[in-house]
Formats: C-alpha cells, sequence, structure tokens
C-alpha cells in the first residue's frame, strides 16, 4: 500500500510537472485576430516554438506558457486560455486523428520580412504595411537599388504590392500626369534607371523583376497584391519587348508586341492580351474588370476560400486558415484574375464562382514559392487615390487581413511529424 502511494504521488507529481501551454484560439471567440498573429512572431523571436494548429477552431495557435508570454498576450488585447500538458496532450490527439482535417505546423524560425516600396510618400497606403505596423511585426523597406544591389538574399519573404512592373507608372498619365507626386515619382525612376545604366524606366523595372525571381528560384517567398501580380508576368513576359507608349519612355510601343510576349516566362498568367492604350487604366485582360463581374458591387461581392486537406495539403491549409470561409470582396487597380488566363498548375485558393475569376492564387518556382492576392485593400471596398488609410483598430478581426498574415507566418513553418 505504501509503495502504491509512491508511485500515485510520483505520478501526480510528473502531471504537475509538464508543462502548461498557452493556446491562442483563432475562431470566433479571438478578440483580436490579426494581433494574435503579432504574438505568434515575437513568441519565435523570444526563442520560443509555436504549434499552428491548422483547422483547430480557426487555425489557433499554441506554445509553452511562460509569464512573459502571458504578459504581453494581456498587453497587446488578444483571447488566450492556460491549459495543462494533459490538456493540450488531448488536443493533439484530436489533432492527430486520421479522421479529422486538422494536422500542426510546428513554427520555429523568425522570418526576415522585406516590403518592395519607394521611399518617398505615395498617394495611397499598403494593406500589408497596414497590418505588419497593427501586429507588430517587423520588416524593412526595400526598393529598386537595393533588390539590384542583391540585398533580397537577406530576407525570407517579400511584398509587393501598388507598384508597376511594366514601366507605365500606373498608367496614371491621363489622370495624375500634372500631380507632383507624379511628376516625382517619375523623376526619382528615371535617375535611378540612368545610375544603373538603364536607358528605359521599363528596362529598370525588368532588371528587378529577374532579381526577384532569382530570390523565389533560390527559396525565397514572395507575395503581392494589386497591380503588382499582373503586371510582374506582363514584364516577365514581355522582356526585350517595347510595350510603353512615348510618354512614358520617349519612344512609340512597338505595333507587334502582343505576337512577341512569351508566356512560358510567367509565374501565374497565359495567352492575356495587353491594353495598349496608354490612356486606358489597365494593363492587360487578366484582371476582371467592373464591367465584366455580371453585376457584382460592394453589397453582393464576395469570394469563397477553397477548404484543403491539412495532413495531405498542409501548405494551401496554411495560406487559408480563417475563422470564416466566405470573404467580403475589394477591388483594386487588378481585383481579380480571369481564371481561362491562369496556368493549369496554378493553384486556386479563392474564387468568386458568379464571376468565374480567381481572387487567391499560389504556385512554386524553382525552390521557392509566391501568392497573389487579387485588390487594394480587404476593408476598403473601393480605394481612391489620397484617401486616408484604413484604421485596424475597427478591424481586428478581418477575414481579408487574415490572409495576408497567414503568408507571413509560412515561412516559419516546418512539418510536424507524426508519430507512426
Amino acid at each position: 500500500m505504501k509503495k502504491f502511494g509512491y508511485i500515485l504521488f510520483f505520478l501526480l507529481l510528473h502531471q504537475s510537472l509538464q508543462a502548461a501551454h498557452i493556446l491562442l484560439p483563432m475562431d470566433e471567440s479571438q478578440r483580436n485576430h490579426l494581433k494574435a498573429y503579432g504574438i505568434a512572431y515575437w513568441v519565435l523571436s523570444q526563442g520560443g516554438e509555436v504549434d499552428w494548429l491548422l483547422n483547430y477552431k480557426g487555425g489557433s495557435f499554441a506554445f509553452e506558457h511562460t509569464q512573459a508570454f502571458e504578459s504581453e498576450l494581456v498587453i497587446r488585447g488578444v483571447s488566450y486560455s492556460v491549459i495543462s500538458g494533459a490538456q493540450y496532450n488531448q488536443v493533439l490527439s484530436e489533432i492527430n486523428n486520421p479522421n479529422a482535417n486538422m494536422d500542426i505546423m510546428k513554427l520555429e524560425k523568425t522570418p526576415k520580412i522585406a516590403v518592395y516600396s519607394p521611399k518617398t510618400k505615395q498617394p495611397w497606403d499598403d494593406a500589408v504595411t497596414l497590418v505588419l505596423t497593427y501586429a507588430e511585426i517587423p520588416y524593412d523597406v526595400v526598393f529598386d537599388e537595393e533588390v539590384l544591389q542583391d540585398q533580397l538574399a537577406k530576407y525570407d519573404w517579400l511584398h509587393l504590392h501598388h507598384e508597376d512592373f511594366t514601366g507605365q507608372y500606373g498608367k496614371f498619365f491621363s489622370v495624375y500626369k500634372n500631380q507632383p507626386w507624379y511628376i516625382q515619382e517619375k523623376r526619382e525612376n528615371e535617375e535611378v534607371a540612368r545610375k544603373y545604366g538603364y536607358k528605359k524606366v521599363s528596362q529598370l523595372k525588368l532588371a528587378v523583376v529577374k532579381k526577384i525571381r532569382t530570390f523565389v528560384t533560390g527559396g525565397g517567398f514572395m507575395f503581392a497584391m494589386c497591380s503588382a501580380t499582373d503586371t510582374y508576368d506582363i514584364a516577365l513576359s514581355a522582356d526585350g519587348v517595347d510595350i510603353c507608349e512615348s510618354m512614358y519612355d520617349g519612344d512609340p510601343a512597338d505595333r507587334s508586341a502582343q505576337g512577341k510576349l512569351d508566356y512560358t516566362n510567367t509565374f501565374a498568367f497565359k495567352d492575356f492580351k495587353l491594353k495598349m492604350n496608354p490612356y486606358e487604366y489597365e494593363y492587360s485582360n487578366i484582371d476582371n474588370q467592373m464591367s465584366e463581374r455580371n453585376g457584382l458591387y460592394e453589397q453582393n461581392d464576395f469570394f469563397q476560400l477553397f477548404k484543403f486537406s491539412a495532413k495531405w495539403d498542409p501548405i494551401p491549409t496554411m495560406l487559408t486558415q480563417n475563422h470564416v470561409h466566405i470573404i467580403k470582396g475589394f477591388m483594386g487597380q487588378t481585383t481579380a484574375f480571369k481564371k481561362r488566363l491562369i496556368k493549369s498548375e496554378v493553384l486556386i485558393m479563392g474564387e468568386t464562382k458568379q464571376a468565374n475569376e480567381a481572387r487567391y492564387i499560389h504556385g512554386t518556382f524553382g525552390e521557392g514559392t509566391w501568392t497573389f492576392y487579387g485588390g487594394h485593400d480587404p476593408e476598403d471596398y473601393q480605394h481612391f487615390v489620397n484617401e486616408k488609410p484604413t484604421d485596424l483598430n475597427l478591424h481586428p478581426n478581418s477575414p481579408g487581413y487574415r490572409l495576408i498574415l497567414n503568408n507571413v507566418l509560412f515561412p516559419a513553418a516546418k512539418k510536424k511529424k507524426r508519430k507512426t
């Protein structure tokens, strides 16, 4: 009897010594989804490890309990619960059930993040820099010179946003050519082009695009939104072809440019037709314009996330983690991608069936990956030039912004091996 008492005592002691865990639920019970991602990033930066529980309560996070971690959660206003080691083992057992569409991703590395953006102020905001700042995730700003100087090698993750890689300055000429910001942007781009030995800005941007392609080929993670998606591929397809009219580069465009495009160079798109009119606010027919979207407007514009097998397709599962699967749409210079112009090997992760368009796509290139997300700001349906930035304090649970942050944590992930 005495021996049994000792055994029971040591069993209880062992259980009490099991490390408690902090669980960050990411379902509707989470009061600040966006800052929860920042907490996961911060724990990694402090030397901790984070379990990303795919499809468990909206893609929850868990890590070992410390008082410092708990205090940071309180400061940032993120919902959490402290659970015992035994309770956490029950959670893991539920996730590891072969019949459950759930899995565990171990986050072990703090991704180094670069945002491609000009140093001077632009008359629009960038959803990614907004949400990184709100979530308190650090990033560096890089632009053409840093890219050409091969500084991307220092980073794991690169973001591109409202950029025009074709050298046409966003095709803003007809409306904004006399605006100080437009004149300044044109002057700065031309100065950098001359500095690096390029006669035209389009040649400078093509060199930048190729450097970014090298970054992805070597294992980098590239995430693009708005016009950085289609203009990236257009620039690659038009390598060596002049698609810019004289107001952009000083001489006429090649009238036979369309027939010279090489779609084998692109990441995502094929068979698209250029919009050669320099006064038209559109680069090609990749973008599904409002007139082509079958009566979709702010009140009825939604897209649906696909559901993937967490155990067999962990990458798209990670990138689509959310507490809802119907996301309200939002516009941009590039809003959505015509499905018929997307390459067959590209993975569509979000679509609007009514308009036969993709909103959220993903693919691999070399050793790296890329993700394209249509639209400009997930919480501003139609963002205009010089409009005030979105206040994310008003949208702490934004499903559209969650998709961005899924991509931010993606480079930190390592598949956790299951016991056989």
